[in-house]
């Protein structure tokens, strides 16, 4: 527990302030973050010579991110779905050069991997040059959900919420993580209106608090898939990047994909 409380304020008197100013250093930490996940992944996934996948994925992973529709060198436009394709067919072109060593199984883990993650940090970028307060808000819900469904969840759980996924999270935690969420979301918008009705925030504030834990599942069903405890080892006491930002990667993907900012 002290590990974990040292790591966390640790991690906030870096990262806070990055956040607030924005601009060319979040652009930075964005892209280290994004890169280590890539390869937290990779290593889980058990990847030979994954230093040679991970140099090929980070390449096209940080074109992904890119805070642009459209990669133009000279004449020459390059979309986010042509850099995608472009992957696909280098490391289909790889299984044939390896003769099979390096397989198409590994060629599609590689392709989904830089795709979530890529898209993931491209929308965090998004997200933050829309407005600090955009940002804030998201992350607020998330931190509110983590801590109501752990703390009510401890006292009121009764029920499992999915055992065979994650054994310690409770349905009345569950439940408990939104309506916190949801107080939270009140205040803020007292606070930091957005120019939306209160019954839309908390709409959001719901959508978020529940993909926020979905989030959390999948990352938890990969955990237990790949029989690994945590992705990586670089927040002592708190795991890897994946591990803690799961859920804001997760709820990131569906807010842009329902666009309700």
């Amino acid at each position: 527990m002290k590990q974990r409380l040292i790591t966390a304020i640790i991690g906030i008197i870096i990262i806070v302030p990055i956040i607030l100013y924005g601009n060319w250093p979040f652009l930075l930490i964005s892209y280290l973050l994004a890169t280590i996940a890539l390869y937290e992944l990779i290593r889980m996934y058990g990847l030979k010579q994954n230093n040679l996948y991970l140099i090929l994925s980070s390449i096209f992973l940080w074109l992904l991110i890119y805070p642009g529709e459209n990669i133009t060198v000279s004449n020459f436009v390059l979309t986010k779905y042509d850099i995608i394709m472009l992957f696909v067919v280098i490391l289909l072109v790889m299984t044939v050069i390896s003769k099979n060593k390096f397989t198409f199984d590994q060629a599609s883990f590689l392709v989904f991997s830089t795709l979530y993650i890529g898209t993931a940090f491209y929308y965090l970028l998004i997200t933050r040059l829309e407005g600090l307060n955009y940002f804030l808000f998201i992350l607020f819900i998330i931190w509110a959900t983590d801590t109501g469904a752990y703390f009510i969840g401890k006292f009121f759980g009764k029920r499992k919420l999915w055992p065979e996924i994650s054994p310690n999270k409770t349905i009345g935690g569950a439940v408990g993580g939104i309506i916190i969420a949801i107080m939270v979301s009140i205040v803020f918008q007292l606070v930091y209106p957005f120019d939306k009705s209160f019954l839309a925030i908390v709409v959001i504030t719901v959508v978020i608090s529940i993909f926020g834990q979905l989030g959390d599942l999948v990352a938890s069903a990969i955990k237990r898939h790949y029989d690994v405890k945590d992705f990586g080892k670089i927040f002592p006491g708190h795991g890897g990047i994946l591990d803690r930002l799961d859920s804001l990667l997760f709820v990131l993907i569906v807010l842009f994909i329902i666009q309700v900012f």
